[in-house]
């Protein structure tokens, strides 16, 4: 059992850090282990953030956020990224369990694909977290996302509102290995009204945008069959609008998105995107990080739902979402700070 982290302790710890570190995002090597209080050794907490890749906007600010609450529990935090590979991620996995870290929290590249490394860090007695998607089949520790469900569900509600007599439309959805992505899409069919037909779908593996634009390039046939795109994310969604700008349809076709990236939301004003879905990732990751923390120093998740992950019920830690049109855009993004009304218009 790992000794129970003291206040002093985190004081001192947190001292030191401060010292070390130049911001969250400025991943030192340093290594803060061990502190001495009271003549005893306390071994701080070190927990593994194993990331799918940093292509998309907000990744980058869950992995800040993430190391900046870890360290002000008192924790190290040891960053990975994949790269949107799968076998450099099972690597960098069994990397961290060799290190024999307290905890490591993982988004999944393929949410189908680390059953085996989820069942050798228990083997050694370390908890894991799926962070954001499921790791299926694999009877993780806890599992902490967004309402996907919702997500899929927000987005068909604008397109009902505005389309209420019905409209055709398609799918450009992010890659199938993705655990969210069915989610996302069972929201969006449950909602979607019984008089909207689509046309096609897509996807796009590891979320690559430019797979999308190459769609959109492939079938320029459905520019004039169809009123509305239901886009898996906001990268997604530009590349969607950059081939429907070129053939001055942007505007016409309604599009939808999530992540509330800054551009989204310029395209929002702008009316290119009908809309996108915000998740609060300060929310989320620090949330994150505190069950992290939790878990790597031996104490339970008390507060959660459970989920299934096809094999089993997992602890399951939920965050809603917020819809995101031109009408609450100010109430939600800028004045949440999310992003600020400066960045927003600096185009116009």
């Amino acid at each position: 059992m790992k000794k129970p982290i003291t206040t002093m302790f985190i004081c001192i710890c947190l001292c030191i850090m401060n010292l070390q570190l130049t911001g969250c995002s400025g991943h030192t090597e340093e290594e803060i282990t061990e502190v001495v209080v009271s003549g005893e050794t306390t071994t701080v907490p070190k927990i593994g953030l194993l990331l799918d890749s940093l292509v998309i906007e907000r990744w980058e600010r869950d992995r800040d956020i993430f190391i900046s609450s870890a360290t002000e529990l008192g924790a190290q935090v040891e960053v990975q990224n994949a790269n949107s590979d799968v076998a450099k991620q099972k690597e960098l996995f069994r990397r961290m369990i060799e290190e024999n870290l307290d905890c490591i929290v993982v988004v999944p590249v393929d949410s189908g694909s680390l059953q085996e490394e989820v069942k050798l860090a228990h083997e050694k007695n370390i908890p894991v977290i799926a962070y954001d998607r499921i790791i299926q089949n694999a009877g993780v520790d806890l599992y902490i996302s967004f309402d996907n469900e919702k997500v899929g569900q927000y987005m068909a509600e604008c397109l009902n509102d505005a389309f209420p007599s019905g409209a055709n439309y398609l799918k450009v959805n992010g890659p199938v290995e993705d655990n969210n992505v069915s989610l996302v899409n069972k929201g969006f069919d449950e909602t979607i009204h019984s008089n909207f037909t689509k046309i096609d779908e897509t996807n796009c593996p590891g979320w690559a945008d430019d797979k999308a634009f190459e769609y959109m390039n492939m079938h320029p046939e459905y520019m004039n069959q169809v009123n509305c795109i239901m886009c898996g994310n906001d990268s997604l969604a530009s590349q969607v609008i950059r081939s429907l700008s070129e053939r001055r349809k942007a505007g016409q076709i309604l599009v939808t998105g999530q992540d509330a990236d800054l551009t989204a939301c310029q395209r929002i004003i702008d009316h290119t995107q009908l809309m996108t879905v915000y998740k609060p990732i300060d929310k989320l990751a620090s949330l994150a990080a505190h069950s992290a923390y939790l878990l790597a120093t031996d104490n339970e998740i008390e507060e959660a739902a459970l989920f299934y992950d096809g094999r089993t019920q997992v602890k399951y830690q939920m965050v809603d979402p917020i819809k995101v049109t031109e009408s609450n855009l100010q109430s939600v993004i800028i004045d949440s700070g999310f992003h600020t009304k400066d960045d927003i218009y600096r185009t116009y």
